[in-house]
């Protein structure tokens, strides 16, 4: 019988039975075969001196072992095909052997020689396919066998079975773990490859047997972070998170110099705190000595300077935000936000929206990262708000994540957006995601508290609605608001106590009883008649609400004992018999403490302190909130809980580690069958150096000025083309490629020599001058190794500036030589800040011309940003007065306050600026170069000994929509004196603050500058009449949310405050408004009679956006008086009455 008609018999032979699914199986035979015919046919394919029939059998047997059926009893068959030479069978065999060689040890044992052959074998794959399938059986005895083999592969030729040794070696140590030290061997040497395709997989094994031995990684870190950008991708996932955790460990916090801010900004009290009352205790004086040491440390401490290494990893991970692969992406997003200076985590933000239009379950892993990034960088996210809006066809658990990534984003500027788009999320079918949309404006209303009434109308509307689920997440989120301010809203808990009837959902019925219960002093006639209702019910409610009818009724009892006594006896008689034990308890607890009788304890003194003691307002937090110990990206973060396997990010160390650990030592001795190209050896000793020539493009501009040791591009390129130059020389000898590299260490011998005599020769210059010009990149890194020169690391600014330029050509070196001249003269005839926009003009002349170079918002080069700030007012505001009849002439002196009633802020203080003091204040005047921006005049005082230099703006860290024109550069402030700018910003109609860095010759200071609502505005001039029909349309377009436009509060003026001149100086004072003048007779058709009591009204529009801002006070008898403030922008007109209120009543 041939195999191939046994095939065909095998075929049709099952059909006798009557159950398909064995007809389909050839192996099977039937369910009563007998034993000894069984899976003959296939026995004897095995057998056949055919590839192509062993192919088939072994297809078949496949095929089986993945539908479940028992196999065990061909291993004899096939494990005589694995020295067949057909490498397909050979393939399917180790995949059999795979599956079975556990149960059928002794027989796995027999072919342990067979897979040692392999080992041999001239063909990688197959060598690979042996040590893959010798790893693979879980058979203690040959333990010894496979140590030899991973070690021989680790050492093997073809990196493809170097990468299956390192996947063999997590199994290894799972059989037995005693193996550990011979492994971490192997690690080392594998840690050492070169090659990509090794260095994924042997990280992956040195996270699963060694993750604590970060020594190994010391020297071969910057190979890794190097080799990054070309592992494959699951490679770089796990090379990624290992790093990160390495970094940890190694660098010091790039962020701490936000603590240091903060810190700072404590400093300011404790030096205004000098004259404080001298009868302070001793222990005070002790604090308050600690508090000086501790200020001193902090003016003291060295600023931060981050690692070249710690910038090398954040600059070759930054690229793979690109990446196809969603978790490369969701690694280097953990990374930079594990790692990142603040000021460039907003990098990560677009890769994430990216992944976001991805397979829902990759959107909810990423939301889940989102969610808890945006608590802790809200900023990061905003520009992307839209990107969280929420679909209808989005699944219920993406809407719910999506809706807590709003709610983190929500802030006083886009409040308003984000309810406007809950309200429509509330008119949705999906039933648990409308209860979240509840939550989630409950949420937004504690959070920011000018909203807080406008959320609670809102939910109280919902109350209406005809869904009662709705209604009773509605009740449930307004216990928690109204906890808040329980006395202004006793309206909202009457119409709840009316709900009672119509509510069946148990947890809103609850919430309402305790809320009556909680503030029943609040409705006194309504909560008996409540508990009224309830007792009759009380047999056929839920338990959750039983306790809490029990719970009023004791409140009531305490509070109002004449008309519940009886009601309280009845519940407390019907709850002792109760099914519930709890309740039963309750009802005896209770009954003991607030009916006193002989036997009852002291506590029921107490009762009343015990029921009715003040509970604090519940805080809605995000679910989020403290997620962010797990590492992001990982199991446990997305559990909430600590998976197996996971590994702790550690914290950052104090202080930094010895950086020389990760420093190479070039190796002469080369294995024989590794001849290495002199292109690998340059590699190699690149690594070697403190600072690397990698290609910075992919870094952009948004490195921030931590990033101080980076290198300067020039040498960039000039390695590049040293590389490129190398690379086409595939494999030469051990001595060639040592004498070129000996070849190049004396070339760049000589570069150095000659630039640091080229530097030693244009010493006189200022370091603030002398920038080349060149090109814009020279440009940033020279800018960028400014704060190295302040903390005296003179070798490494030369080592810098020298390579910096060595790949510079000679015409340019020329140009800089005739720069210095023209700049030496230009020094020996201005030293003062006018003396900046002329250079600025030679700059420009360098760069090569284009239409787009031309700067048009550039201030023309005047003295205008040096002197009084009342020369401003000629040119804008005189086109603005034109054109206006105003039949009133009290309008001139109210419209723009007087420079000497202007509030100064302190920016620097002269301790922390280490003798340089800066004040700024709001001018109140147009900014000429861009009249959307508010101008703010900058006032630095130099109290030092010595003079400073070059005082610019660097790095402005701006909320989106946010802009900043700095004011020009002042090249010298000599000791002791004083200068005055001006500089613009664009607030974007928000009170954020602008945060920039403040630079000198020596050093950065970070500064923010949060501007009052008040000088948002700009004064606009408008007639009486104009006023109040402004003031209508405003009213007419209040849309759906009631009370957004128009804000009125009740008010008593102090006496010192109730004349009119009085009241126009300290609103105009609060903020930039100008006075409306009382219109006359003639300007009305019907002549208007006067009013009953003087209205003053002022004027103004936001500087952004130029929205409408009208102000009125009405000032009545006795020093009573009403504000009334209608904005188009809420926050800006909630935010303005409170700063007016105070104005006027303090």
């Amino acid at each position: 019988m041939s195999a191939s008609s046994a095939f065909n018999d095998e075929k049709g032979g099952s059909s006798n039975v009557g159950e398909p699914e064995y007809g389909h199986d050839p192996a099977s035979g039937g369910i009563f075969s007998s034993d000894y015919k069984r899976h003959d046919d296939l026995k004897e394919m095995l057998d056949s001196n055919k590839d192509s029939l062993k192919l088939e059998a072994m297809k078949r047997i496949v095929a089986m072992i993945a539908r479940g059926k028992n196999a065990s009893d061909l291993f004899p068959a096939v494990v005589k095909n694995v020295a067949c030479k057909n490498i397909e069978v050979k393939k399917l065999v180790y995949v059999y052997l795979v599956r079975y060689a556990e149960e059928q040890q002794d027989l796995a044992l027999l072919s342990i020689s067979t897979f040692q052959r392999g080992l041999k074998d001239p063909n990688q794959l197959i060598r690979a396919s042996a040590l893959r399938v010798l790893s693979s059986i879980r058979v203690t005895i040959i333990v010894p066998i496979m140590m030899l083999a991973i070690k021989e592969a680790a050492s093997d030729m073809s990196p493809y079975v170097r990468k299956t040794a390192a996947h063999a070696i997590p199994k290894l140590y799972s059989l037995d773990p005693e193996q550990k030290d011979c492994l971490i061997e192997v690690i080392e040497k594998l840690l050492a490859d070169k090659t990509t395709l090794v260095a994924g997989s042997v990280v992956m094994a040195f996270e699963e047997v060694c993750p604590e031995r970060i020594d190994l990684i010391h020297k071969n870190y910057r190979k890794l972070c190097n080799l990054l950008i070309d592992v494959e991708e699951w490679g770089q996932v796990v090379i990624i998170n290992m790093l990160t955790r390495y970094a940890r460990t190694q660098f010091l916090n790039p962020n701490m110099n936000e603590s240091l801010l903060e810190e700072g900004g404590g400093e300011k009290a404790f030096y205004g705190s000098d004259n404080d009352d001298d009868t302070d205790d001793e222990e005070d004086k002790e604090e308050k000595e600690k508090k000086k040491t501790e200020a001193t440390a902090i003016v003291k401490r060295k600023p931060y300077v981050m690692d070249p290494d710690h910038r090398l990893l954040l600059r070759n991970t930054k690229p793979l935000l690109q990446s196809r692969n969603a978790a490369v992406v969701m690694a280097v997003a953990q990374l930079y936000f594990h790692l990142a200076p603040k000021a460039e985590v907003g990098v990560i933000a677009k890769a994430l929206v990216r992944l976001m239009r991805s397979h829902s379950e990759v959107q909810y892993v990423v939301l889940q990262n989102v969610a808890t990034m945006s608590i802790k960088r809200r900023g990061m996210f905003e520009p992307y708000l839209k990107s969280f809006y929420i679909r209808s066809t989005d699944p219920t658990q993406i809407k719910v994540l999506k809706l807590e990534v709003l709610t983190n984003l929500a802030n006083e500027t886009n409040i308003s957006t984000i309810l406007r788009e809950f309200q429509t999320y509330i008119k949705s079918n999906d039933k648990d995601f409308v209860a979240a949309t509840i939550q989630a404006i409950g949420r937004c209303a504690t959070n920011i508290g000018e909203v807080r009434d406008t959320c609670l109308n809102g939910l109280v509307q919902l109350l209406s609605n005809r869904d009662e689920l709705v209604v009773a997440e509605s009740v449930v989120v307004i216990k928690k608001l109204l906890q808040m301010q329980p006395e202004q809203h006793s309206d909202i808990i009457k119409h709840m106590a009316k709900l009672t009837d119509n509510i069946q959902v148990p947890m809103a019925r609850a919430s309402i009883l305790w809320l009556i219960g909680e503030y029943c002093e609040h409705v006194p006639k309504i909560a008996p008649d409540v508990l009224r209702k309830m007792a009759k019910t009380f047999t056929n409610e839920e338990d959750i609400v039983k306790l809490q009818i029990i719970n009023l009724a004791a409140k009531l009892y305490l509070t109002n004992s004449k008309q519940t006594k009886l009601l309280t006896q009845y519940v407390l008689n019907l709850a002792k018999y109760d099914q519930n034990y709890d309740i039963r308890d309750r009802a005896r607890f209770i009954r003991q403490l607030i009916v006193p009788t002989d036997k009852s304890g002291a506590l029921s003194k107490y009762a009343k302190k015990l029921f009715l003691a003040l509970k604090p307002a519940p805080v809605l937090e995000s679910p989020f909130k403290d997620r962010d110990h797990f590492q992001l990206g990982s199991l446990s973060h997305l559990l909430n809980a600590k998976a197996g396997g996971y590994q702790v990010l550690p914290d950052w160390p104090e202080a930094a580690p010895d950086p020389s650990v990760r420093n190479v030592e070039v190796k002469e001795s080369v294995p024989e069958w590794t001849k290495c190209s002199s292109r690998e050896k340059r590699k190699e000793k690149k690594a070697d150096k403190p600072f690397y020539s990698d290609s910075e493009g992919e870094s952009g501009p948004t490195e921030s000025a931590d990033s101080a040791s980076d290198t300067a591009s020039g040498s960039e390129s000039g390695s590049g083309s040293e590389e490129s130059g190398s690379g086409s020389e595939s494999e030469e000898s051990n001595e060639d490629s040592e004498s070129a590299s000996e070849e190049d260490e004396e070339e760049e011998g000589k570069k150095k020599k000659k630039n640091v005599e080229k530097i030693k020769a244009r010493k006189p210059v200022p370091e603030s001058e002398s920038e080349p010009s060149s090109g814009e990149e020279v440009k940033k890194s020279e800018k960028k190794s400014k704060p190295r020169i302040g903390s005296s690391e003179s070798e490494s600014e030369e080592d810098e500036d020298s390579e910096s330029e060595s790949s510079e050509s000679e015409e340019e070196e020329s140009e800089e030589e005739s720069e210095e001249e023209t700049k030496k003269k230009k020094k020996t005839t201005a030293s003062k800040p006018p003396s900046k926009p002329p250079k600025k003009e030679n700059k420009k002349e360098k760069k090569e011309m284009s239409l787009l170079d031309f700067d048009d918002f550039d201030p023309a080069p005047s003295p205008s940003q040096v002197t009084p700030l009342n020369n401003f007012l000629s040119s804008s505001l005189v086109t603005d007065l034109e054109g206006l009849s105003l039949t009133d002439n009290v309008l001139s002196p109210t419209t723009i306050v007087p420079s000497g009633n202007l509030k100064t802020y302190e920016l620097l203080h002269r301790i922390t600026g280490e003798g340089l003091s800066v004040e700024y204040c709001f001018s109140r005047q147009p900014f000429s170069p861009d009249p959307h921006m508010v101008a703010v005049k900058i006032q630095f005082t130099n109290s030092a000994t010595s003079e400073a230099k070059s005082l610019h703006v660097e790095d402005a860290k701006l909320q989106s929509g946010m802009r900043i024109k700095e004011f020009p550069e002042i090249e010298v402030l000599p000791a002791g004196e004083t200068v005055s700018v001006v500089m613009g910003i664009d607030f974007c109609d928000s009170t954020q603050a602008a945060n920039f860095q403040l630079c000198t010759h020596t050093r950065k200071f970070f500064v923010s500058i949060q501007p009052p609502v008040g000088e948002l505005m700009m004064p606009i001039f408008m007639t009486e009449n104009e006023f109040k029909k402004e003031q209508e349309t405003l009213l007419q377009s209040l849309g759906q949310l009631m009370g957004m436009n128009e804000i009125t509060e009740k008010l008593t003026l102090e006496e010192k405050c109730q004349g009119e001149h009085a009241v126009v100086q300290r609103v105009t004072t609060a903020a930039n408004l100008s006075r409306v003048p009382c219109g006359s007779d003639k300007e009305c058709s019907p002549p208007v009679p006067p009013p009953p009591f003087p209205i003053h009204r002022f004027a103004g529009k936001t500087v952004t956006s130029g929205s409408l801002v009208l102000v009125s006070v009405v000032t009545k008898e006795d020093g009573a008086a009403q504000l009334t403030v209608n904005c188009e922008k809420m926050v800006i007109g909630t935010m303005l009455v409170k700063d007016i209120l105070q104005a006027l009543t303090q």
